[in-house]
Order: C-alpha cells, then structure tokens, then sequence
C-alpha cells in the first residue's frame, strides 16, 4: 500500500467552495490510514482550531496551512488603478500560493499573512504580495499550488521562461522548503503543467511534490458540489450537472490513486511524507490571556486579587444593610473560588466597562445568565439581581471542578452598545479589541430550499417537507432525523421521484456546512496587545470591519478574553419610556428602584394586557397570564422558563397547584424545600443541582457536573452517576433504593429543559420593569415602543390597537405639533413623524425650527410651503404629511391639500423670491414696497370615502392610523380568525388555518396554463401576512378578493425565511359570516360579577329580546380554575348586532364569541 498525505484541501470554511467539513476531512485522513493531513482553504484560517481539536481527538498530525491569493505583479495596495503588463486591472492578477506552517513561528507568520490579506490587500480577494512574504517567511513551507498558482500559470501560456523566473523568486524566499506543486485531476489546463513542471524541477534542483486539489470526500459529491457553488447565483439553474470545475476529480483520493496518477513523476509521492515530517506544530491552551487591568494607586493594594476582594468587600456592604454570617460565608466562599481559579483580573473587567457605562448614561441589564446567581457578581454591580432573595446559586455559574472561563454575559441599550465597546478601546487599545467572527450554517430547511432552487423544483413542493421539519430544544431536526421521525414525511422517503430523490441526496450531503460568514452579534475579544499577534483576523461577508477569524467556540483554545456585550431594545425602550415620563410628569425613576411587588403591576399582569411586555407579549403566554395571576416575580420567572416546548406541558399543572386546585406531591420530603416554589415541578437547573445536593449529598461541584452529564446525554457517565447518586441518597437522608432511584429519573427527565434560574430571574425582572412603566404610565411606555418598532409595521400595528383597548387616543402627526419621534401630549399618544414614508428627520426638524420662528400655528399648506425650506419638505415629503393626516387641522380636507401640492410649493417659491427682492432692493437702493402674495383657494375636489381615505393613509404608513377596516367586525374577527396575522407563532403545528382581514396590495398575473393567479397583503389588527391564489382556486374565489375587501379566508401557512406566508384555499365576504357560521354563542362572565343580581337581571333582559334559533353557553370564569360551563336551556338567541353590541356594553369586552 502506497504512503501519501494529502496536503491541498479545502473545507467548507472556504465559503461557498469547499463541500466537507474539517470532521469529514479528518475522518478520510483517518479511513485512508494516512498519518497527517493538511487544511488550506482559501485566504483564510477560520477551520484551524477546530482542525487542530479533531485531528487530536483522532489521532492525526495535523498540518496548518492556507491557499493565499498573491498578488503577481505590484503590491497588495494596487486595487483596481490602471493596468499591469496582462492588461488586467491592477491588483486583480493575484494567484495561488499554498503555504503550510512547520512550527510555532510558521503558524504566527501564516497568521499574520492571512491578516494582512484582509487588512491590507483586500480588493476582491485577501491578498498578500510578495513583500509580505519576505517579511514572513520563517516557519513555513510553499508549494506553488493549483493551475491558478503564478508558475503553473506561466506553463499554462507556454511561457517556461517567466515560470523559470517565477520558481527562482519563491526559491530565493523559501530556500529548500519551496516545491513545486503538480496536480492531474484530467483537466485541459493540466497538460502543460506536468509537462513543465519536472523540467523546472531538475533545472531549478526544487522538489516536486504531488496533490489533489480536494473540495470534497467522494466522487460522487461532484453534482454536491456542484450546486453550492450555484447557491450563490439567485436565478437558479436547471444546467445543474455541468460542473464549473469541469471535472469529478477533486475529491480525497486514496494514497494508491494517487500514487497510480503520478508513478512518473520520481518524489512527487515521497515528498508529502517529507514535508508532512517537517511540520512540528499543535495548537494548544497555553494558559488564559487577559489584558493588563490598571490597579488605581490611591487604592494601597499591591494585587488584582487583594484589589478585587477589596470593591467586592465594600460593594457587600452597600447592597446590604445588615451583612449576616450567612452572608459573609458565602461572599468568602465565591471569592476565595475567583481568587483560586486566577479570575480577578476577569471580574475587574467587566465590573469596570459595566459601571463605566452606567457612569455614562447608558442602561445596563440586571443580568443576563449564570452570572446573575453570584453574591460577588451583585457586590460589584456587575448584576443587579439579589442572589439570597431568589436563592440562585454560585455553582451554576462558577465551578472550580470545571476548569472554563466563567462567562459573564452583559445586556447594554441596543441604541448605546457600541459606546461600550469604544470605552473599551480607548481603555485597552484599538487593536486589543474585536469582535467575533460567526457562521451561518446550511440548516436542514435553509438547505433544502437552496438545493430546491438550483434543481428547479417548485417552493410549493420543497415547502411540503419543511414545513414538517420540526425543532426541539431549539435545534432544528436534521434531514435524516425528520425523514426518521415524522409521520407526514414518510412519503419522501418512499417517493421514487427522481427531483425529490436528487433533492434529499444532495441536501443530506450538504447539511450543516457554512453558508457565509458575518460578524457576531455580541461577541468581543479583548487581549493583552495587538488582537492579530494571538489569532487571524478577517474581514467578513462585505463588511470592512475586522473579527476574529476563529468563532466564539474555537477562540477558547487561544485563551483570550472574550465578552458578550449584546444589545437588548428592552432597555432602550425602558430609558425612552422614563424620559417621556420625565418630560410629562417630572417624575425620576431609576428602574433598578421600582418596587417588585406592584399591585397594580401584577393586577396587570393578571389581566393578560402584557402586549409590548418584555418576553410575555406573545398571544398564548397572555392567555397562560389570565389563569395564573402570578403574584410575585417569582410566578413570572417559573413561567418564562416553563414557556417553552418539553417543560410548557407542565404550565396547567402549575397554575392549578398554585390556585390550591391540584395537590403538590414530593417524591419525598427532602424535595420540599427546594420544589415549593415551583409547586412540585422541577423547572430549573439550579433544583437539579439542589436536590443531588440534599438528596443525595453530592457537593454543589458535583451536583453541577451532574446536571451537565445529563444535560449531554452522555450514557456511561449517566450511569456511575446514578449509582453514585442512588448510594448518595440511601446514606445521607436514609431513602428507600426505589424511591432515590425514582427521584434520579424525574431530575434525568427534566435535566433535559430545565432552565437556567439565575437567567429567568433576571428576565423576568425586565419584564416586571416595562409591565410597572406600563401599568403606570402606559401612554409613555407604548409611545417608547413605537418609536423603537418604526419599520416593523406588525408591531407598530399591535401596539396601536393596544392603545384603542387601553383607552389611549392615538393623535395624527401634526405639522403644528412636529415631532420625529413617538411622543406623549395630555395623556395622549402623538404620531412620530419619522413611521411616514418620505418623510426624513431633517423634513420634521426644518418645520419645527420654522414654527418655533413663527411664533404662530401654520395655517394651510400654502402658509406651510411659504416658510418651511422646500428642498427639505420637498413634494414627496408634503405628500406624505398630508396623507397620514399631518395637515388635518389645517384647512382643507386630505384631498384638497394633495390636489394643492404642487400649487402650494410653486407659492411657496414665489412667496421666497418676492422676499429676495425686497432684499435686493433695500441694498440696491430702490424703492421698497412689500406686497403680500394672497393665498390661492384649495382646488375643488370630490372629497375622499372613509375607505379612500384610510387606504391612502396605509399607502404612507404600512397601515392603519385612524380607523381600521375590519373594525366593523371586530366580534366576527375574535370568533372565527384562528390566528393573528403578525403573530407568526399562532401559525406553529396548524396545517389549514382559517384568517379575517382587509386585501391589500392586490395584484394578478396569468400562470403558464393561462389561468390568472393573485398576490396580495392580508392586514388585521396584528399586522400582515402574505397571501397567494393559484389559477384553478381564483377561478372559484376570485370575485370574494377586491382590493380594500373584508373576507375570511383558508389556507394553509408556509414559511418564507421568518415570515409566512399563505396558500389560500377558499375564501368569502365576512359580511353574513355570523349567521352563516355561528352555532352557538358564548357568554364569558367573571363569577364575581355572576353574584351581581342586577347584571343577572340584565343579562336575562337581553337574552329575551333577541329570540332565535342559537343556543347559549355560559362560561363562568375564577382565577386559574377551569371555566365552568352551563347551557342556558331556556334560552335561544338570534345573532345580530343589536343583541352583541347590548352584551357587549353590559359585561365587557372580550365577553362574547361567536361559535362554530
């Protein structure tokens, strides 16, 4: 058997080009029986950790490298300025050079080239240039790579002289460890270079060394590889088996393939053997590596330890009035972890960018994870959350028997985020900090709807598997585990349909590779000095700012800092509400003192009305409130954890125990304690971590390790772990073998989705902030959403109709009150002119500032046009003002001042330049005489509908302002819509669903059997979805689907990225769905108001004077218990608007609904 390592591969880390992963690549090292192997994707190192971690983990040398793009003529600062001798555009004829780091020193220089490339070259590609090399050369070997390589290129030309020249320079650069590269994957290119190359090589005395230019594992992942190239190109393509690469043979050949390929080419073989000898490299943890904190010298302390414990002590006794001995145990305990686990210098970092930003203005979150159960945490101010009160614990967030970074997540207003990180620049340096690359990886669905585009198969077809692709634990199952486990997928598996068969291969073969690289969201590295002297940096996507090209995951092995600093709208949201309650009321609130037990914060929250309300704002989670009526923040930190899939079918349980309508059993008496609060149910880690504690009398170090073994399923350690908890609780608390065992399964089950308690809390908190601010000061609060939700018209949607429930009056923008953003006059909410489409800040300023000028309220457009600077409010700006109705106290109605615009803007302009010539004449010395130019009358126009108007008013706004269409069947909405069409989650697990709404936006076009289709907009009172009609349906429905129509429709939802979208099946008019559809109708009345005889009396009143056909079922409604229901056999009822509009007035809204 030939020896051979393969010392050309590329990975999906060369984005959109290789098609395997590092772990597939070193598995077929493996397979092959080849001791080393090499990684060179192309400009880039992003896969060299994870190269390093599984080529470790299976016992393969592994050899670091990448394919360079070198510039071959000028330097890497040539982009694109006049032509080199090719005639090509200078800096765009670069070429591949493959370079392999033998040592410590090569793996820095390869580094810093690959930096370079991005920081320096980029212009297309990252690339370096020969002057680079120079510099650093040491530590590595070249080999002068594929046909796109600089010498290979020359031969290709029939150019031997300038390939000799070439070979000379990357001689004279890298002495005996240049070689010359030969491929031969059957490709045209290739002839001349095999022949040329050995010529060169015993001219030159360079060695030869043989390759595969591998994108690839198999042969047959060609067509594969193939269609992720083609990913890219948006049109799709039906040529899809035409290989770009016009060649199969890229693929991880066997070391006797390529022996066969190349036995004529003496040492080619040999030579991967020789290089792969000189390579002693491997990454490791070489220790943590933090940047230099600063000890303040008035201070008196000598260390970061003794400093550290110094804050921390005085910051314990600011938070506590009184420190018990409890307390002083604990806060020793966690320091003396920090100290011994040389975290201090971590903690003074982030407690000093945390307080910094606080210093400055810019709200901070409570906390955010596993930091929040540290007392030591809270005494420094790095969280805000009382640990004791809520009995979180330190071990969840820091163990000294897990040896990893403790990791302290950060929340920052998302509006002030990157003034942290700026602060931090200036603290540490610009290049000791930087963010983090990320990537995004081809999920089962993502991938199936890309290889669906390329092979040309209707979205209609692909979207009938991933619709059905479900998550778990909010991973999405894999292609191979929904085809496994989902019933309706079982057809794709027995299809025979060559398309579906080609779909489910290749997509199989290119799950879970990267799709593209970006910038993380929140992750910050911070170092001791320059970011690139510790890892590569590149610049992705189109972006020109720079990250770490190792992920979040892989910079642990280089031992650098890294931070989350994410940016919560919450928060922003919070500290725009409370300056609008500043300026309206002349109240300070620090919402770190608002008080956690609010009555009429919790009344709210009972009540469901949490709309807007930070993580309980969503339909299903406000109908869970209405039942449960928590009470304190700790009903709402149970049920943020417990909504979620795996632990939400438990949430009926827990409101039935905490309303004593449901005993609370313990498997035993020792689980008391620590299950109380959550009413027997184990909801979170920390009570796993609690119960192996008491229980079983593990230590809390053990007991984490515990909760992270089941966590992950590992099924050896799962099982000396049960015996050692099962011999721990028959000891300890002397309980029965069965009962230990039972009580090992119930925390094995929940282990699974237990949530993490510290960060439910502190959410939860959040939450409790914005539902006070709400409760208190809604007209504020709402008004801070709005302004934070311009361009998301569902949301600006909801929170509008939540404002009509609250009673709120929502006024139009007004050009007499101008303001950009959502503001607060008199209780009420004003229009932010900044949600109308056209109309710029700069517009919304210059008529501000020109009625501050005036003194006075403008008066009509003309008065407006004549004094604002029209290039600012230009026609397409009064457009829009007029439209969403910012001129309606003036005079005129909407269609007279847009039939004015043009007129008003041409008085406008004449109005300046008589007041030019005034100017003129005064300094020309003639005579002055100023004339006022009378106003023009308003055009004559037919006045607009109320339908006209509020369509026109969508036009400008995304949706509805002053009225809404569907109003008018508000009741028929609430019974018949089974979704809200903003609410994408009202969409989850339901196949047909059936939606009320407004068309909008319609459009048609004739499909290719000459039948004509529709597209439009459904809006409700949520926001919108889109809808589509096929031919054969529209052909039946079409006459119910008119622009502005009200109708109730079925269809099935598919997904469309985040959004949805619908299939419509049937529709018709909502106008007669009531009687059509109703069955019966359902009463809801609180019991409490059940005891009132005077509504009793009422209610019978009514019932009586609408006598029908329709039964009537009472629902009598207490706290969390189940509805009790009574069919009111004496009573019938025809369905019309005089008898809902009677209950309406008598019980309530919400009161009634129809039912089918």
């Amino acid at each position: 058997m030939a020896e051979f390592i393969h010392l050309h591969n590329h990975t999906h880390y060369s984005l959109q080009d290789g098609a395997c992963t590092v772990y597939d690549l070193v598995k077929a090292a493996k397979k092959n029986n080849m001791p080393a192997v090499a990684l060179t994707d192309h400009g880039v190192m992003f896969g060299i950790s994870e190269f390093h971690r599984v080529c470790k983990k299976e016992g393969i040398k592994p050899i670091s490298g990448m394919e360079a793009y070198v510039v071959a003529e000028g330097s890497r600062f040539d982009k694109g300025k006049g032509e080199d001798s090719n005639g090509k555009k200078r800096g765009r004829n670069y070429h591949h050079l493959v370079l392999l780091a033998k040592n410590k020193t090569g793996y820095k220089n390869l580094s810093k080239l690959s930096t370079y490339g991005h920081t320096q070259g980029f212009y297309y590609r990252p690339r370096i240039d020969l002057e680079l090399l120079r510099e650093y050369r040491e530590g590595l070997i070249a080999l002068s790579a594929c046909a796109g390589g600089i010498v290979s290129v020359h031969l290709v030309n029939n150019d031997y002289e300038k390939a000799r020249k070439t070979a000379i320079t990357y001689k004279e650069i890298f002495g005996d460890d240049f070689y010359l590269e030969i491929q031969d994957h059957n490709m045209e290119v290739e002839k001349n270079i095999l022949q040329g190359m050995p010529k060169l090589s015993k001219e030159l005395g360079i060695k030869l060394v043989a390759t595969n230019d591998c994108h690839y594992i198999a042969k047959d992942h060609a067509i594969a590889h193939n269609i992720l190239l083609l990913l890219g190109d948006k049109s799709g393509t039906a040529d899809y088996h035409k290989l770009r690469y016009e060649t199969d043979q890229i693929y991880f050949k066997t070391a006797d393939e390529m022996a066969a390929l190349f036995k004529n080419y003496e040492g080619a073989i040999e030579n991967t053997l020789e290089i792969a000898d000189k390579v002693d490299f491997s990454l490791e943890f070489e220790g943590h590596l933090y940047p230099k904190f600063p000890i303040p010298p008035e201070s008196g302390a000598k260390t970061l330890d003794e400093y550290f414990e110094m804050i921390a002590r005085e910051g314990l006794y600011k938070r506590f009035k009184n420190v018990t001995k409890e307390l002083e145990d604990r806060f020793n305990y966690e320091i003396g972890v920090i100290k011994s686990m040389g975290f201090s210098g971590y903690f003074l970092i982030v407690q000093d960018y945390i307080n910094a930003a606080k210093s400055r203005g810019i709200p901070v979150g409570p906390g955010r994870g596993s930091a929040a159960g540290s007392l030591v945490a809270y005494a420094v101010g790095i969280t805000n959350v009382d640990p004791f009160e809520f009995d979180l614990l330190f071990e969840r967030f820091l163990n000294p028997a897990r040896k990893s970074m403790p990791d302290i997540d950060v929340d920052f207003a998302d509006s002030k985020r990157e003034r942290v990180i700026e602060y931090v620049k200036e603290k540490y340096g610009e290049d000791s900090v930087c963010q983090i690359v990320t990537f995004n990886r081809l999920s089962s669905k993502a991938v199936l709807r890309d290889v669906a585009r390329v092979l040309q198969i209707p979205i209609s077809v692909v979207t009938s598997i991933t619709k059905f692709i479900p998550s778990k634990f909010g991973k999405v199952y894999s292609i191979d585990q929904a085809l496994a486990e989902v019933p309706e997928l079982k057809w794709v598996n027995e299809s025979k349909d060559p398309k579906i068969m080609e779909l489910i291969k290749y997509a199989k073969i290119l799950e879970g590779m990267n799709r593209n690289s970006s910038k993380h969201a929140a992750g910050v590295v911070i170092s001791p000095g320059d970011v690139s002297n510790f890892v590569p940096l590149a610049t992705p996507g189109n972006s020109s700012e720079l990250v770490t090209q190792y992920n979040m995951k892989e910079l642990d092995t280089t031992g650098l800092l890294k931070m989350d600093f994410l940016g919560l709208r919450t928060l922003t949201i919070i500290q725009d509400a409370i300056d609008l309650i500043k300026k309206t009321h002349n109240i300070d609130i620090n919402p770190d003192d608002i008080p956690l037990d609010d009555k009429l914060t919790f009344e709210m929250f009972s009540r469901g009305q949490t709309t807007a309300v930070f993580q309980f704002e969503s339909g299903p989670m406000r109908e869970y409130l209405k039942k449960l009526k928590p009470t304190t923040v700790k009903d709402l930190s149970a049920m943020n954890a417990l909504y979620r899939p795996g632990p939400m079918e438990f949430i009926d349980d827990f409101i039935r125990r905490k309303h004593g309508l449901e005993q609370t059993e313990y498997l035993h008496p020792v689980l008391e304690p620590i299950l109380k609060e959550t009413y027997g149910i184990i909801v979170y880690q920390e009570q796993v971590i609690q119960i192996a504690n008491k229980a079983a009398g593990m230590t809390l170090a053990e007991a984490d390790l515990l909760r992270r073994a089941m966590g992950k399923k590992d099924l050896q350690a799962m099982k000396e772990q049960k015996v050692k908890f099962v011999e721990g609780a028959v000891k300890n608390n002397n309980i029965a073998e069965k009962t230990a065992t039972a009580i090992f399964d119930a925390i094995d089950k929940f282990a699974n989705y237990g949530f993490n308690k510290s960060h439910a809390v502190a959410y939860s908190v959040v939450a409790y902030q914005t539902a006070y601010l709400k409760a208190h000061y809604p007209a504020e609060f709402l008004a801070a959403n709005l302004t934070n939700e311009v361009g998301n018209t569902d949301k600006i949607t909801t929170y509008l109709e939540d404002c009509r429930k609250l009673k709120i009056e929502v006024l139009c923008p007004d050009v007499n009150m101008p303001s950009v953003y959502f503001d607060v006059i008199d209780g009420k909410v004003l229009f932010g002119m900044c949600a109308i489409k056209n109309v710029g800040i700069g517009a919304v300023e210059e008529i501000k500032k020109k009625r501050q000028e005036l003194g006075r309220d403008f008066t009509s457009i003309y008065d407006l046009c004549a004094n604002v600077d029209t290039r600012l409010v230009n026609k397409r700006a009064l457009e829009g003002l007029v439209l969403a109705g910012a001129l309606d106290k003036l005079k005129g109605t909407r269609a007279e001042n847009l039939a004015a615009v043009e007129p008003a803007l041409e008085f406008g302009s004449k109005v300046k330049n008589s007041k030019f010539s005034i100017t003129d004449s005064l300094f020309g010395g003639g005579n002055i005489e100023e004339v006022a130019i009378p106003e023009p009358p308003l055009p004559e126009v037919e006045e607009w509908t109320k339908k006209e108007e509020l369509s026109k008013e969508r036009e400008v706004l995304g949706f509805y302002l002053t009225d809404h269409p569907l109003r008018k069947y508000e009741l028929e909405y609430r019974s018949f819509a089974m979704v809200h069409l903003g609410e994408p989650e009202t969409f989850e697990a339901v196949e047909q669903v059936r939606a009320c709404g407004v068309v909008t936006g319609l459009k048609t076009k004739i499909d290719r059997s000459g039948k004509t289709m529709a597209f439009f907009t459904l809006d409700d009172f949520s926001g919108s979805c889109e809808c589509v009609v096929f031919g054969s349906t529209f052909e039946k429905i079409g006459k119910h689907i008119t622009e502005e129509a009200t109708v109730l429709l079925l269809g099935r939802p598919e997904s469309s990225g985040d959004a949805i979208k619908l299939q419509i099946e049937n529709a018709m008019p909502l106008e007669g769905t009531k009687v059509q559809f109703t069955k019966s109708l359902k009463v809801v009345i609180d019991e409490e108001k059940f005891t009132d005889m005077e509504v009793i009396l009422k209610l019978r009143k009514v019932l009586e004077k609408h006598q029908g056909n329709i039964p009537v079922i009472l629902h009598l409604i207490n706290n969390g218990a189940k509805p009790r229901l009574f069919h009111l056999k004496n009573y019938r009822v025809r369905i019309c608007d005089e008898l809902a509009s009677s209950l309406l007035e008598l019980l309530g809204e919400d009161s009634i609904l129809y039912c089918t």
